[in-house]
């Protein structure tokens, strides 16, 4: 699927839903809970793989080793976001300088 800036995606297996914050240039597969994310909820509905089931957090980034990728949680759900079949991580808040 070729994702685009501000698109939302909804998961099949879980209540997850993402919107896209930043999207590589190709086609990848975003899969949460070991099914593949919909633009379109009306999907087939399948089981959550408990392998695949570590959560996902509402409000929190979600990027790929890389960075070429990034996710907003805007629907916590039980699935664990992946990319391509790599698990995304959630993004670090950047250090602030020191004021000293």
């Amino acid at each position: 699927m070729k994702l685009r800036a501000g698109g939302r995606l909804k998961s099949l297996a879980c209540d997850t839903e993402v919107i896209v914050i930043r999207a590589p240039a190709g086609d990848v597969e975003v899969a949460c809970g070991g099914a593949p994310m919909t633009l379109d909820a009306n999907g087939d509905r399948v089981d959550l793989d408990d392998s695949l089931a570590a959560g996902t957090l509402l409000g929190k980034r979600y990027v790929n080793e890389g960075g070429e990728v990034e996710l907003l949680c805007v629907k916590a759900g039980k699935g664990t976001l992946q990319l391509d079949g790599a698990a995304l991580l959630i993004k670090q808040a950047k250090p602030l300088p020191s004021s000293d």
